[in-house]
Parts: structure tokens; sequence; C-alpha cells
């Protein structure tokens, strides 16, 4: 998997909505009313991300979730980190 341009990431970036380019990373945060519905849509990226054997870098803190994505062999973002961030925004989405 090749690293992509900062050019190329910039460009992607204008399909994903609230997610940012920082220290080489996709970078977003979400915010759900509790808990439960934080740890409920975590438990669903997990699932997806072991299907692709891709694995973010996050953190919850009560109703809040941070995800970082890039992919590590590669030294930075691929389009494996797009591809899952557009998949944690469907199931993010699909939440009630």
């Amino acid at each position: 998997m090749e690293k992509l341009s900062d050019t190329t990431i910039q460009e992607k970036l204008k399909s994903l909505d609230g997610w940012e380019y920082q220290d080489n990373c996709l970078v977003t945060t979400f915010e759900f009313q509790n808990f439960r519905e934080a740890f409920t849509v975590m438990t669903r990226i997990a699932f997806e991300c072991e299907d692709q054997q891709h694995h973010p870098d996050w953190t919850n803190v009560y109703n809040q979730l941070e995800i970082r994505l890039s992919t590590h062999d590669a030294g930075g973002v691929t389009s494996k980190d797009f591809k899952l961030a557009g998949i944690i925004e469907k199931l993010v989405s699909e939440q009630p």
C-alpha cells in the first residue's frame, strides 16, 4: 500500500465531513448521547476493522470517540484509511 501525497489527501478529504489531516493521520471526533451509544458504535467499527485487518488508533471518554487513521506499514495515510473512514462515517450515520 502506497502512502498518498498531501495534495491527494486534501482532495479526498473533501468527501469526508468532519475529518482532518493532522500529524500524518486522518482524524475526527464523534460525540454521542452517552457512553452506551459510543461503545455500541465502537463495537460495530471494531468488527469492520477486523474484516479489513486495518485498525484505528482511538480513544473514548464517556460519550466522545476520537479516531486517528494511518497505515503504519506505509508511514502515513493510504487509500485503506479513506476506505475505513468512509465505513466509519456510514456506521455512525446509521446510529439511531
